[in-house]
């Protein structure tokens, strides 16, 4: 930016011929005409490690000390298809999340969890279908309908071809997966929301807001594309898609982003995809405070910039809130550093105020003239992104994959030359060292878990459990629904990595382009 002072002069057009008022398209101003007022955002708390029955004992916690939702991680293993006694998942079973094989570890997970009651968000996807599954037929254990469960699947594949690489399945089938969710919620689920479209994991690979925006919503043009070509309504579906976006260091910046982002996709829905309802224009979103901008030095500051971060998400408008614990530069957070993420988003609530009024910042010169840029940049790239012949040619080209890494490499140039001050790290260092206690994880619990694992195998009914894996093959060969069959196989107690199998037999696994 050329001038650091904003004022009128600086905006292209006044503020108000483009803001509306809140709730109202574009929705620049949040997508309800009271926002935080009436209610507050989800409080959630990302969490999962080790077996499920530690994993339970951890929600039951974060329940008591007052998150609004649960938000489950889960392992490696099962988020690319392996069973935990796979040999390739050796070394990784319950280190990231919780590892999850079959209906016996998911129903220890929410044990004692009214799935009726509790709105639960998984970040899962590759193997998101058959979590799905296996949350489904967790609430029937529990006599619960699922016309009542609520909760959000991140099931966004695409990303992962761009910023993750926890993909199994070449693009195509994997848009199929997800297609296939997302129909299947729309008849069943009523109350579920069937995707939530990451733009964090491209963030914290390295994008800029312009490009986290732009790539997340090139992304979700393709499934909605996908979904309007199986026959779905827009204005039905479209009210249930929700996105998760990474809030960063830059403060002023992440604000407007958030903005920038609704009045994008809200024009985007209205105007390119022919959505007349204001649900389906309305951009709702989770925010999760930026992983990438942790310290393992000076853990404590973490404090400092989780705060600043979660700030920006609630000035920006979020729906529901992660706050990093201070000490995930070093490992999984424990209790003590979870219950100081979770009372950061709690103080904001309930000691600043700022929940009292609805868009505080809007109006603001430096805020309105950043939304314009950061929406106008986005657009240039989503019209890039056409140029290269839309959202999966780009991505197979590898266009997407070069944006984020040419960014990545500058902004660490940046911290290297010191231009970008991250205290601690390059500039006000010390030698003193503050020892920070991490969660263990137990090399014990690869063993249980895999003996588990065996345990089920022996114990099932073995031609129940093979002929719902023909089921599900058949289904992935023909064009039905693959979700119902997928559901009998979980309840037949096939695994994971069993029925990822079954599919990898028919939709072969995806090759990174070298």
């Amino acid at each position: 930016m050329k001038s650091k002072t904003y004022g009128p002069k600086r905006l292209d057009t006044p503020p108000v011929d483009k803001l509306g008022e809140p709730g109202t398209f574009p929705f620049t101003r949040g997508i309800y005409p009271t926002m935080y007022q009436k209610r507050l955002w989800t409080m959630r708390q990302y969490a999962g490690f080790g077996t499920a029955e530690e994993s339970n004992r951890r929600y039951q916690y974060l329940l008591n000390q007052g998150v609004s939702g649960l938000s489950v991680a889960f392992d490696l293993p099962t988020q690319i298809g392996y069973d935990s006694d796979d040999p390739l998942a050796a070394g990784e079973v319950g280190r990231v999340g919780v590892a999850i094989d079959s209906i016996e570890d998911m129903t220890q997970l929410f044990e004692k969890i009214p799935l009726d009651r509790v709105s639960t968000s998984m970040t899962i996807n590759a193997t998101a279908i058959i979590l799905l599954a296996l949350y489904i037929a967790t609430a029937k254990r529990q006599g619960v309908e699922t016309s009542l469960l609520t909760g959000t699947l991140q099931n966004d594949i695409l990303k992962e071809y761009v910023a993750r690489g926890t993909y199994i399945y070449p693009p195509g089938p994997s848009l199929r997966i997800v297609t296939d969710v997302v129909e299947y919620c729309e008849q069943k689920l009523p109350r579920w929301h069937p995707i939530s479209i990451s733009g964090y994991h491209i963030r914290e690979a390295g994008a800029t807001a312009a490009q986290e925006i732009a790539f997340t919503f090139a992304h979700a043009t393709a499934y909605v594309e996908a979904a309007q070509e199986r026959g779905l309504n827009v204005n039905s579906f479209g009210s249930r898609l929700s996105f998760f976006f990474n809030s960063h260091n830059n403060f002023l910046e992440e604000i407007a982003k958030f903005r920038a982002a609704r009045r994008l996709w809200a024009s985007l829905m209205r105007d390119r995809f022919g959505a007349t309802e204001p649900r389906a224009q309305q951009l709702r979103f989770h925010t999760q405070t930026a992983g990438s901008t942790l310290t393992a030095q000076q853990p404590e500051n973490n404090i400092v910039r989780v705060t600043l971060q979660a700030l920006a998400s609630v000035l920006g408008g979020t729906q529901s809130l992660h706050c990093n614990g201070l000490d995930e530069a070093l490992g999984l957070p424990t209790e003590e550093t979870a219950q100081i993420a979770l009372r950061t988003q709690q103080i904001i609530a309930k000691e600043t105020g700022v929940p009292a009024t609805v868009d505080p910042v809007g109006g603001a010169w430096a805020i309105e003239d950043m939304t314009d840029r950061v929406e106008t940049d986005a657009r240039a790239l989503l019209a890039e992104i056409e140029q290269q012949g839309g959202t999966l040619s780009a991505i197979q080209k590898g266009f997407i994959q070069r944006e984020i890494q040419e960014s990545a490499y500058k902004a660490q140039q940046a911290i290297d030359n010191e231009s970008t001050v991250v205290v601690g790290v390059n500039r006000f260092t010390t030698d003193k060292t503050t020892p920070i206690e991490s969660q263990q994880i137990d090399p014990a619990i690869e063993t249980a878990q895999t003996e588990r694992v065996a345990f089920l195998r022996n114990s099932r009914d073995q031609h129940l459990t093979s002929t719902a894996l023909t089921n599900v093959e058949n289904a992935a060969l023909g064009n039905v629904n693959l979700v119902p069959s997928i559901v009998d196989a979980v309840e037949a107690k096939a695994t994971v990595g069993e029925i990822s199998n079954t599919l990898r037999k028919v939709f072969g696994e995806h090759t990174e382009i070298s």
